[in-house]
């Protein structure tokens, strides 16, 4: 086979591979019932000036699944951590006992469950955008080249297509396993 179109076909590969971590990221921020870290990698703390993650500026545990607790390496911090969390819109309401920030993580109301799963569907929807993306873009590159055949330019097409078709599917038992995962009590 033309290492061009090899060369396309790795290209490809590479980005739906970032759209699969992306998901995989993206996932994770979605709380399913159990306290984890990972629920506050979104929330950006006023330091010294300047937007930061919360996770450098504190250091975050789950003593137990329904808790978590954030305690800052500075003490003035804690009223700063404690309004970026309650500003991160995740739905915590954290409490301040002077050396921690402490948040309970109240189980999931089949309500909220609901719009957890609608919010899965649509980072995997999103996920299946990049991909397909990916697909198009190798698709034209190996239109564009010059010095291939017809048929190998078709054979390529039809490898693109299955590299997508197999990443499509990944994604849709991703999907699947963290719906599962968010709809159990």
């Amino acid at each position: 086979m033309n290492e061009d179109i090899q060369f396309i076909l790795d290209s490809a590969k590479e980005n739906m591979d970032a759209a699969m971590r992306h998901l995989e990221k993206e996932f994770i921020k979605i709380r399913a019932g159990k306290a984890s870290p990972a629920m506050l990698s979104s929330v950006m703390v006023e330091y010294y000036g300047s937007q930061t993650p919360l996770s450098q500026v504190a250091n975050i545990n789950t003593p137990d699944g329904r808790t978590i607790s954030v305690q800052p390496w500075e003490k003035n911090m804690l009223q700063e951590i404690e309004k970026a969390i309650m500003n991160s819109n995740l739905g915590f309401n954290p409490m301040n006992n002077g050396d921690f920030v402490i948040i309970n993580v109240p189980p999931l109301t089949e309500e909220r469950r609901i719009q957890l799963t609608k919010q899965a569907k649509a980072e995997a929807e999103d996920a299946k955008v990049g991909i397909r993306s990916a697909r198009q873009d190798a698709n034209k590159e190996i239109r564009d080249l010059e010095d291939v055949s017809e048929d190998l330019q078709k054979n390529a097409e039809v490898d693109v297509q299955a590299l997508t078709d197999k990443y499509i599917k990944k994604v849709d038992a991703f999907l699947v396993v963290k719906e599962a995962e968010i709809m159990k009590i």
